[in-house]
């Protein structure tokens, strides 16, 4: 069974344009509403996301068959909420939404200790909703990912929307270009930002126990985090059940081991153990669409 995510996510552009429009014309609960329509619709016609879910709810999580069921479309239109989310903030549309921050003035600390950083997420929440809240920091930003993808809908989403400084490094087919382009970002003092619970290449993860069962993980990022030696940064955007509220998490990693191994070994451990906490914090949004753990 294919466990490695294939790169593509679900929607489109014209799912995006559609919001965007809704959006602009009649608001964010009337977004919330029409979602209600839209995510029975991926429940049905997307059968592999489905199935990932419900083995995530009924195998990880532990709920029992007909509430793992159910939780199949609260998953879905979660989802969705944090896209609008994305589209309204990126179009200004600020008003509803309240935020608070977790550790704050550590993270301002670690971007003006003048040294670069490294910033790790994951598909867990929304961090793009984070993206204006950066301000300064933004042009020093570099967001690693599949260039792809990000074209595919950003003409959308762009289209009147406020500009963001963020820049992206491209992960194709030439590993060593974007290892350098990482490189000089963080020689620069700039900021790289990954997402650290995908991978696409088969030889360059690892197994490690998350959530209570064998998961892959993607190694590179850690290793070059380890070998620079830079600051690292696990950075979450989770939305909180209370309406049109979002908190933000910065943990910073401790990078005090003596060599590049250990600080690799230690900085996994980290990581993993950060998402694990916010994972059973927020079950309901974990947005990796495929069957991530090995059963």
């Amino acid at each position: 069974m294919e466990r490695k995510w294939d790169g593509k996510s679900r929607g489109g552009s014209l799912g995006t344009w559609f919001f965007v429009v809704t959006l602009k014309y009649l608001g964010v609960k009337a977004a919330y509403v029409l979602l209600a329509f839209v995510a029975p619709y991926f429940v049905l016609f997307a059968p592999k996301a489905t199935r990932s879910i419900y083995r995530y709810y009924r195998h990880i999580i532990g709920f029992g068959r007909v509430k793992s069921a159910i939780r199949i479309f609260v998953h879905f239109y979660v989802f969705g909420q944090t896209i609008v989310d994305k589209i309204a903030l990126k179009h200004g549309i600020s008003k509803p939404y309240t935020f608070s921050y977790g550790n704050y003035e550590e993270f301002l600390k670690v971007l003006d200790s003048g040294s670069g950083a490294i910033i790790i997420g994951a598909h867990v929440g929304s961090w793009e909703v984070g993206a204006p809240f950066f301000n300064k920091y933004g042009k020093n930003m570099n967001i690693v990912m599949l260039d792809a993808e990000y074209e595919k809908i950003k003409s959308v989403i762009e289209d009147g929307s406020q500009k963001q400084d963020f820049k992206i490094i491209p992960i194709g087919n030439d590993g060593l270009d974007t290892v350098l382009k990482i490189k000089a970002a963080l020689d620069a003092k700039e900021y790289v930002c990954f997402q650290g619970d995908r991978y696409m290449d088969d030889g360059n993860s690892m197994t490690k126990m998350f959530m209570g069962h064998e998961a892959n993980f993607p190694k590179g990022l850690f290793q070059i985090a380890a070998k620079l030696n830079v600051p690292v940064v696990f950075y979450y955007a989770m939305r909180d059940l209370m309406v049109f509220h979002y908190t933000f998490s910065f943990q910073i990693a401790d990078m005090s081991a003596s060599n590049s191994k250990e600080r690799f070994n230690n900085l996994v451990d980290q990581y993993i153990a950060s998402l694990e906490q916010i994972v059973r914090k927020y079950p309901q949004q974990w947005f990796n669409f495929y069957d991530f753990w090995k059963f």
